[in-house]
């Protein structure tokens, strides 16, 4: 059945603005069509399905702003519930382990920057700012726990006495040996006198002298330390640990490679990494990290439920301004996507199904030729 040409067609394209009023200027069959009977449902579909995506991609930015704009201004708590956020990062977030292709994108990327050749101009000043250290240091100075720990550690520490002990057991053996070694007559006779000694009392006399050695350099330890902590002022304190940074802090970031190894079969960065990921994987699920997480939620929920999306946004520094940038740089791919395919047969469908409504049907005096 034929039929005469729509006259809200022909208003529709007399009203259409120009250009300067972000309007499209749209070259479809429709447009091309004189409006006789040989404009159809399907063609009028076609000229619409044209239209709106060249509409869109005209208006994509703009509307893109006014939708920002507009989510900016909602409450948090009109979409996002404190009950979301806890399953975001609860049940999906905690529960996921780090994927395979993650864990080697974070080593790759630790391994870039570690041995990246501008660490071999650039010094650990560069990295940590004197009134840093300054800072640190007074701290530690100022608090006499921690600062105890400090001098503990430095003087008293046992794996120290340790050391000293068998460091000079070593000197003090080696001196007696070579000594007797070129006394001749007295060196034997001074070692059968060590060996009837150690016959008398059943006792190895390098045992006795590493016994010796060790009681006393403990007791001077603790006294060294005792004195320490009873003479270093924090002032002093805070001095020492000055100084030792002023020592390193003029040396190359790349300094700290030395201390690495980047062997194949024994990177540093990956032991570093699967330690991490190990530490990782087993506090994720530990019920002790789960409810610091959910307390943590609790309470940022609690600091933030009634601010605007925009608002929370601009903690983060993203504003009107930075959104415009991030759009700018999503046109591109908008634009992709008003022109695919499945856009156009989601249109053609949705027109479709419009125009197979009854009222719309009986209200249309279209060709179906």
């Amino acid at each position: 059945m034929t039929s005469k040409p729509m006259q809200t067609s022909q208003d529709s394209q007399n009203q259409m603005p120009d250009a300067e009023t972000n309007s499209v200027n749209v070259d479809t069959n429709l447009s091309k069509a004189p409006l006789t009977s040989r404009l159809t449902i399907d063609s009028l579909i076609d000229a619409q399905v044209d239209f709106m995506q060249q509409w869109l991609h005209k208006q994509a930015e703009p509307l893109s702003m006014e939708a920002w704009r507009w989510f900016g201004a909602q409450p948090l708590s009109n979409y996002i519930t404190c009950d979301h956020l806890q399953h975001l990062m609860k049940d999906w977030l905690l529960n996921q382990p780090m994927t395979d292709v993650m864990r080697k994108d974070i080593r790759d990327i630790l391994h870039t920057i570690i041995y990246h050749p501008v660490n071999d101009n650039v010094p650990l000043s560069e990295l940590v700012d004197d009134t840093q250290i300054q800072t640190l240091a007074n701290y530690i100075g100022s608090h006499e726990q921690q600062r105890n720990v400090l001098i503990h550690t430095l003087v008293g520490n046992e794996t120290f006495a340790d050391l000293l002990t068998q460091t000079l057991y070593h000197a003090i053996n080696d001196f007696m040996e070579t000594t007797l070694d070129k006394a001749g007559g007295v060196g034997k006779l001074m070692k059968l006198g060590r060996s009837s000694f150690e016959k008398a009392t059943n006792r190895n006399l390098d045992e006795k002298l590493q016994t010796y050695l060790h009681r006393n350099i403990k007791d001077l330890t603790r006294k060294a330390e005792a004195n320490a902590q009873a003479h270093l002022s924090n002032q002093e304190v805070a001095r020492l640990m000055v100084m030792g940074w002023d020592r390193i802090k003029d040396q190359p970031i790349s300094e700290l490679q030395t201390y690495l190894s980047d062997e194949p079969n024994n990177s540093s960065i990956d032991h570093i990494e699967a330690g991490i990921q190990q530490s990782y994987n087993r506090l994720r699920l530990s019920p002790y990290l789960h409810s610091l997480v959910s307390a943590s939620i609790d309470t940022w929920y609690a600091n933030h439920q009634s601010d605007t999306i925009a608002t929370i946004a601009a903690s983060l520094h993203i504003n009107e301004e930075a959104m415009a940038q991030c759009s700018s740089a999503l046109l591109p791919i908008v634009y992709d996507a008003i022109e695919t395919p499945w856009l156009t047969a989601h249109i053609r469908d949705m027109l479709e199904a419009f125009y197979a409504q009854p009222t719309i049907k009986e209200g249309l005096a279209l060709n179906h030729d």
